[in-house]
């Protein structure tokens, strides 16, 4: 599952490749939008919103639109010189391409990939909670939404978009280590949900800017985490056995000892 700091990283990328220029093709490989050319449209923006990539484009005369795209676990874009071989991923998992004079773009596996006019973003973004990367990030607005569900798991509650944006699997198992919490306390029983969300959004907010994610400030490889990633190796606290537990996309990591279930 992508973090959110990834999908910043991302967004640059775009930022750095298209941001500025006109298009001067586009070849989109969905259904629902085989048949759309954006050729003549200037890229204005390329902005990130948790872990939704929001491309902002502008034409004279024209309704401003943006090209909304979802990571999820498999997604990605590429930016390429014009004629260079696309090497990220294999062709058929491409779902679009954006050319301009100096760079093609292309995204592969792209989920939720949609066009719409700018102005109906908040349709579509605007359950998301504070982006922890982003200008409206605000912890105890994150909080307030957490409290409101008691029962959800911390784990959980970490995890749901709609709490605050930008927290995956990694960060959530580094963030619920270092705060001491068994995954599956309940919100209610967790004694400082702000500390818990503000060391998450440091956490992410750490690794805005390169590709090699950590949580224990080195970068060497089968350093970078505390438990993520980790299982049966010993943890770097006590010594315990990491333990996984794995349901669909839902993985956690965590250690018996460090973070004991509540009495």
């Amino acid at each position: 599952m992508p973090e959110g700091d990834t999908v910043w990283n991302t967004a640059r990328v775009i930022e750095k490749a298209l941001q500025g220029d006109v298009l001067t093709g586009s070849d989109f490989r969905v259904p629902q939008l085989a048949t759309t050319d954006l050729s003549g449209w200037l890229v204005a923006e390329s902005a990130s919103r948790g872990k939704h990539l929001l491309l902002r484009l502008t034409r004279d005369g024209q309704t401003p639109l943006t090209l909304h795209s979802h990571l999820r676990m498999e997604g990605a874009w590429r930016a390429y010189a014009p004629g260079e071989r696309w090497t990220g991923r294999p062709a058929y998992l491409i779902r679009v391409v954006l050319r301009t004079q100096r760079s093609v773009a292309v995204g592969y596996h792209l989920h939720e990939l949609a066009l719409y006019p700018t102005a109906e973003e908040e349709r579509h973004v605007g359950h998301l909670g504070p982006d922890l990367l982003g200008a409206d990030w605000d912890a105890d607005e994150a909080v307030r939404r957490i409290a409101e569900h008691p029962d959800t798991t911390i784990a959980e509650a970490l995890l749901d978009q709609r709490n605050l944006a930008g927290v995956g699997n990694l960060y959530k198992a580094e963030t619920l280590f270092l705060r001491g919490l068994w995954p599956w306390t309940p919100v209610s029983q967790v004694a400082d949900l702000t500390g818990t969300v503000t060391l998450a959004q440091k956490l992410v907010a750490s690794n805005r800017g390169r590709w090699t994610q950590t949580t224990t400030g080195s970068l060497r490889r089968g350093e970078t985490s505390y438990v993520y990633g980790r299982r049966a190796k010993p943890c770097r606290r006590c010594g315990s056995a990491i333990q996984k537990d794995e349901k669909g996309e839902r993985i956690t990591y965590w250690c018996p000892r460090c973070q004991p279930r509540p009495a």
